[in-house]
């Protein structure tokens, strides 16, 4: 198991081991993971509007690995720019956009330098990705550079309010002190990378809709929660009414991100 064969590693880089690449190749491949981004496609075209279910978009992939959220909106015909900091994962998705016939523009590179214009990309998907970023605010502000006007922001990433998460293998790690978790961190990228699952850039961010929320207004953006954006025409009447209490009520809206274990935004870039 990786667990032992590396758990004395005293830093342990997993860009640089195939047992890991190809676990990670292959996890990109699961219909779970193609269900996911498909489910953030929908989430997105039906934020932006009617008029955008036939439109053409340029669609940023920030943190793409091996492509699998690219692909989805390269078949669509979208123009898709994929950028990640680990080139082994950007040379598997080269690959496999070339077998199925997709032109996606893949860079290796980093969140906090984005390889494009000024107001040149109308979609920014940063999928758990914050909470790995050491200089995370200069990544936000990076894709709100590259956002055209009226572009959307999507965002995934840990939730400071929730004790449940998926980044650290430890109990009710979400509310750990900070020094507590500086603790962690260092073990994970030395000793024990199984704490993080093996992951090279453990989680050392955290955050909440309202922290975030609250940031990206002062950069011109409007966010929603996953509340707001939801869709709920298929689900059965008490779905319905919950979520209408909890847009309805701010009490109740911020026990409802205390409950849920990743913050979720999507923010409009203001139209000049």
């Amino acid at each position: 198991m990786l667990e032992q064969d590396h758990k004395s590693n005293e830093n342990w880089d997993t860009s640089s081991h195939q047992e890991f690449l190809d676990y990670y190749a292959q996890q990109s491949l699961n219909q779970k993971t193609f269900d996911h981004f498909n489910a953030i496609k929908n989430l997105v075209i039906r934020a932006l509007g009617d008029s955008a279910k036939d439109k053409v978009f340029n669609v940023l992939d920030v943190g793409c690995g091996a492509g699998s959220q690219c692909g989805i909106w390269a078949e669509g015909g979208h123009h898709v720019v994929g950028l990640d900091v680990n080139a082994p994962l950007i040379e598997i998705a080269q690959a496999r956009a070339k077998e199925q016939g997709l032109k996606i523009d893949f860079h290796v590179g980093s969140a906090t330098q984005l390889p494009l214009e000024n107001n040149s990309i109308d979609i920014c998907l940063m999928p758990e990705l914050l909470e790995h970023v050491a200089d995370w605010e200069k990544c936000l502000l990076e894709a709100v550079r590259v956002l055209k006007p009226g572009g959307v922001l999507y965002l995934s990433t840990s939730n400071k309010l929730c004790p449940i998460q998926q980044e650290f293998n430890l109990p009710l790690y979400g509310w750990y002190p900070a020094s507590i978790k500086r603790h962690y961190e260092k073990l994970a990228v030395t000793t024990r990378p199984d704490l993080a699952n093996y992951a090279t850039y453990p989680a050392v961010n955290w955050f909440s809709f309202f922290q975030l929320k609250g940031l990206l207004a002062k950069y011109g953006l409007i966010s929603s929660d996953r509340f707001d954006v939801m869709d709920v025409s298929n689900k059965p009447w008490l779905i319905k009414v919950a979520r209408t209490l909890v847009q309805t009520l701010p009490g109740l809206r911020f026990m409802a991100h205390v409950f849920t274990p990743y913050t979720l935004v999507l923010a409009k870039k203001k139209s000049h």
